[in-house]
């Protein structure tokens, strides 16, 4: 191995055990997903231009109108998504929103299954290229209309969105197995995380968690 670029793996490895320990300082517990973050190399899937920064607590451009969502997030909306879980890898989970690929790069380090499902063919290749060297055989990218979800793949034991919309589309909650969570962003102006779980008779609970930022749902595939 060239000498150089050894250093460079091990600079990147140190970095991003700052950036998760900077996710724990903010409240993330669940070791799980703590150890996931760290497994995950973020700088692959940042434009080159902004490598320096991959390993910021904080969103980044990554073209089209979209970003790489803030780690914290990523973070957080996992931990939410198996909550009270004793074995995540038995889960079958949805991402809305593939964007890069980041986030479902560290969802696949948690659970056993997981579809993610972009609008957008620019971005669905731009996470299959930026995928394609971590060789996740449980991560399945569809180009597809998210605000469908995925019904050819239902049901889901966990749906978790990188996209905000007025509320949850009704597909989701029928898509998702009673007892399981859809962890949303939600609203125009101000938005926050939504946790939602339909329980064997149809009913909905709804928790609402922290004030956050996301890019609109928005329906078709472009």
């Amino acid at each position: 191995m060239n000498p150089a670029a050894h250093d460079s793996g091990m600079v990147s490895e140190r970095v991003r055990e700052r950036m998760v320990e900077r996710v724990r300082e903010e409240g993330v517990r669940d070791q799980r997903v703590l150890d996931a973050m760290e497994r995950v190399p973020r700088h692959v899937f940042v434009d080159a231009a902004l490598s320096s920064r991959a390993y910021e607590d904080s969103a980044l451009p990554i073209g089209h109108g979209q970003t790489i969502s803030q780690p914290y997030i990523v973070a957080r909306t996992i931990e939410l998504a198996i909550a009270g879980v004793a074995d995540p890898r038995r889960m079958k989970v949805l991402e809305i929103g593939t964007g890069c690929g980041y986030a479902a790069a560290v969802l696949a380090q948690v659970a056993g299954q997981v579809y993610s499902i972009e609008r957008l063919r620019a971005l669905h290749d731009l996470a299959r290229a930026n995928l394609r060297s971590l060789r996740l055989s449980n991560l399945h990218l569809v180009l597809g209309d998210g605000f469908l979800g995925l019904p050819a793949q239902a049901p889901f034991d966990a749906i978790v969105a990188a996209a905000a919309g007025a509320d949850v589309p009704p597909a989701w909650l029928e898509q998702v197995v009673p007892g399981g969570a859809i962890v949303a962003p939600v609203g125009a102006e101000v938005q926050h995380i939504v946790v939602l779980r339909r329980d064997a008779t149809g009913r909905v609970m709804r928790k609402v968690e922290e004030e956050v930022r996301f890019v609109p749902l928005r329906s078709g595939v472009q």
